[in-house]
């Protein structure tokens, strides 16, 4: 009997060592290993949404984090009557429009926040942010194909929209036919084959990689936008892209991390 119990209690430990060894995935998908553009791709777990305004939130109250924006006093922001860019007041996380508009909706993407606000967040919640090559294989639902979405080749499927982009004529008019001005829910068009979702339009999410751009470093941003419109800037395809200097805080950009499986 004592043999017995002493066997039990064994196991237990070790089943208990095992799981504290493993890094916590909630809210996670894992990304399964695979070859990818000739690159060996070792598996990782990948957020299944972008980081939402209510998980930022939660990261703030718990460290008093100020972002650039917040120190600076001003973010950017496309203002489509002008139809230019301009840094305005008071724009930040929780208000990515500035003060005087609507408070950020707390399940859709935290934006206004710069690739270094990224990186502490990050810090703060044991992840890191994708490459650029582990973004588009997750994307592609660990396969290697020449999809220009993650769902296919078409923006609608039964007469639906899949992603969070602009319909009309940018910058003039927004037909808002998928039903968003602006950002929308994390998750609202569905989920990929992965059970990932938001892979294409709503905002762009910041990478590792970096790129130069005119002589200057700038990191590299995946997934497309709101903003994005097919015959100006085709980002929300898969292969689409763009950058900015790790301090730039844009009402159009956040992020989504990873975690390292050890």
């Amino acid at each position: 009997m004592q043999r017995l119990c002493f066997f039990v209690l064994l196991i237990i430990h070790i089943s208990c060592c095992v799981l504290m060894a493993q890094p916590q995935a909630k809210g996670m998908v894992k990304i399964p290993s695979g070859a990818f553009q000739d690159t060996s791709i070792a598996a990782f777990y990948m957020d299944k949404t972008p980081v939402t305004v209510q998980q930022y939130r939660q990261f703030v109250k718990k460290t008093n984090y100020k972002t650039e924006a917040e120190r600076l006093g001003s973010a950017s922001v496309y203002d489509f009557k002008q139809q230019k860019w301009l840094l305005r007041e008071s724009a930040y996380w929780e208000y990515p429009l500035g003060r005087s508009y609507p408070k950020a909706e707390a399940k859709h993407p935290v934006t206004q926040v710069s690739w270094n606000d990224v990186q502490a967040y990050c810090k703060w919640a044991g992840k890191r942010l994708p490459s650029v090559l582990e973004w588009e294989y997750a994307a592609r639902n660990a396969q290697s194909n020449t999809l220009l979405y993650p769902w296919g080749n078409d923006l609608l499927v039964n007469h639906k929209y899949k992603a969070n982009c602009w319909q009309g004529t940018f910058p003039s008019m927004n037909l808002m036919e998928d039903g968003f001005r602006f950002t929308s829910p994390v998750a609202y068009y569905g989920v990929s084959d992965l059970g990932l979702s938001d892979l294409a339009g709503n905002v762009w999410e910041w990478t590792l990689d970096e790129i130069r751009v005119d002589g200057l470093i700038e990191k590299v941003q995946k997934g497309g936008s709101f903003m994005c419109e097919k015959t100006v800037c085709h980002g929300y395809q898969i292969t689409g892209k763009t950058s900015a200097s790790t301090e730039s805080a844009l009402f159009h950009v956040g992020f989504r991390c990873v975690r390292t499986i050890e």
